[in-house]
């Protein structure tokens, strides 16, 4: 059996010209790098601000296990079966993290033969925008730690800076660390340490502006700290803006590449799902959606975390009108859900399939308070069983959502063609009436005890004094009416990755509250979320190489 990277690279893959084409870009709207990527220019969105938008199409999933559900594996699929049925259809994802691809997960650009390509360069340096990124969220820190050094103007209180530095790697020894040793002239010593870069407030703020002048102004309004008067100290204040935003130019603009089956996909920004709004870039959301009839996104992890954040966080700001959601389900994952071992979930169960199935009722409950029409997608593992296939379609009958077996890993486009007529039968009956699930006028307090009481279906939340004396600032500092961004374990509902399946009669711990007034959302941290992740005892950089004909291996 070939691997991914293999399929990849054995792929027909047509110019990014004409792929473009294909949409009505125009080469004068390239920035070429190489035959088969390319950044589009903003113009385009500009140009095209007047024509109707397309259809949107959210794929989420159940929570996910190490059994694996495929979620972009179908969003790409997905994409090419509606090209199949003549609807001329973009997907949208996000640009995978070198720290990830280099430790457990492997490459995140779909599978089989649903992929995008090229495969082995989006899951590496692609073009540069993490690296931008990076860069940019460093430059503030040392612009920070140098008007500290220089006099300190301002009168930042050095114990209560809250910028941290960046890198877009896997590394817990940098979790935590003391600066500005060895003397006077290396600056003022400190605690720091650094987040990966997807975690960057940096990264969020690129994927929410919707231009250039958007992205200033809300890089402006990052706070970086606070002064001994207890003020919120921002970029704008050390002057960063202007030199972050050239760092960024290129990097806010969208990246053009294609599926297996040469179907248009920009590929831009990553903001993690736990700790920040795991969504695709706005500006590329919105160009695609001027240019083509479908446009199939994802958010990231379980839709408890990355479906309502895209719902009530990046659709709000970007004023997008979601027409259908997919929930991505596998018979393996949910008799996960269901108690199995994972090192049994190849054998027949339909008793743990029954009780794991509890955890897909949930989120497609979950999905239609947001006014949106949802049906499931079954993706096709080889250990599957037609009865356990069968089961879950009638489970999926029995609450009255349309379910379709999907087989994109083995066929691509084709393997999803049933799935896109049910997505355009649902678009085309005109029922979606979306709306967020809260207002921005309640109290921060409120807005959180909404999603742990109707998402997560929680008992209550418990503020620890901490996370109450933060939000009494962020309110008193006039944040209050900012969305809200939870920050927990993707493995279950509650803040406790252990409970699985649907679990009930628990409440969610808020541990601490921070700000990202830029990207403007209130983060909500339930649990222990880690910014900057650890490698596992034998990571999977062990396994890539490069060899001297150019094959890539162990790259997923």
């Amino acid at each position: 059996m070939k691997t991914d990277v293999q399929i990849a690279q054995e792929a027909q893959k047509q110019h990014i010209r004409e792929i473009a084409n294909k949409v009505g870009i125009s080469e004068d709207d390239l920035e070429l790098y190489g035959n088969y990527k390319a950044k589009v220019h903003l113009d385009v969105l500009t140009r095209n601000q007047d024509k109707p938008d397309g259809k949107l199409i959210l794929v989420t999933a159940i929570n996910p296990t190490a059994a694996g559900e495929g979620k972009t594996t179908v969003n790409v699929g997905l994409s090419m079966g509606l090209n199949k049925i003549g609807k001329l259809t973009f997907t949208a994802l996000r640009e995978p993290s070198l720290g990830p691809c280099f430790g457990v997960k492997g490459g995140a650009a779909g599978g089989g033969h649903a992929q995008v390509v090229p495969m082995e360069d989006i899951n590496l340096h692609f073009t540069g925008d993490i690296h931008a990124v990076t860069t940019a969220n460093n430059l503030l820190a040392a612009l920070i730690d140098n008007h500290i050094h220089h006099g300190n103007a301002l009168g930042i209180d050095p114990n209560r800076v809250t910028w941290r530095r960046a890198i877009d790697m896997n590394d817990r020894a940098l979790r935590n660390l003391v600066i500005g040793l060895g003397g006077k002239t290396n600056g003022v010593t400190r605690e720091d340490g650094f987040d990966i870069t997807v975690a960057s407030e940096v990264m969020a703020i690129l994927c929410l502006a919707d231009s250039l002048e958007d992205l200033k102004a809300r890089l402006a309004k990052m706070i970086i700290g606070y002064t001994y008067a207890n003020k919120p100290v921002t970029a704008a204040d050390v002057e960063a803006v202007g030199a972050m935003a050239l760092l960024l130019k290129d990097a806010i603009m969208p990246n053009l590449v294609q599926t297996l089956e040469n179907t248009p996909a920009f590929i831009h920004g990553g903001p993690f799902a736990n700790i920040a709004h795991g969504c695709n870039s706005v500006i590329a959301t919105k160009t695609a959606l001027k240019l083509a009839d479908y446009v199939v996104t994802e958010a990231g992890f379980g839709a408890d975390l990355g479906a309502e954040k895209f719902f009530d966080i990046k659709c709000r700001y970007a004023g997008l009108k979601p027409s259908a959601a997919v929930v991505v389900a596998t018979v393996r994952a949910l008799k996960k859900h269901g108690g199995m071992d994972k090192n049994e979930l190849g054998v027949e169960n339909i008793e743990a399939l029954n009780a794991g199935f509890e955890n897909l009722r949930r989120h497609v409950e979950n999905m239609k308070k947001f006014g949106v029409p949802v049906v499931v997608a079954i993706n096709e593992f080889p250990t599957d069983t037609e009865n356990e296939v069968r089961h879950l379609e009638q489970k999926c009958d029995e609450i009255g959502v349309p379910v379709v077996l999907t087989q994109v890993w083995a066929k691509g486009g084709e393997g999803a063609v049933k799935l896109a007529e049910k997505v355009v039968e649902l678009v085309e009956s005109g029922v979606a009436n979306f709306k967020p699930l809260y207002a921005l006028e309640q109290p921060i307090i409120s807005k959180i005890e909404t999603i742990a009481r109707e998402i997560y279906r929680a008992d209550g939340v418990e503020f620890t004094n901490k996370a109450i004396k933060n939000i009494k600032k962020f309110e008193e500092d006039g944040l209050g009416n900012l969305p809200i961004c939870m920050a927990k374990t993707q493995y279950s509902f509650s803040d406790d990755p252990n409970l699985i399946g649907a679990p009930n009669g628990f409440k969610i711990v808020i541990n601490d509250v921070k700000v990202s007034a830029g990207a403007g959302f209130i983060i909500a941290l339930a649990g222990d979320i880690m910014r900057m992740p650890g490698l596992p005892k034998v990571p999977a950089a062990n396994k890539i190489d490069i060899l001297s004909d150019g094959e890539i291996i162990g790259l997923f």
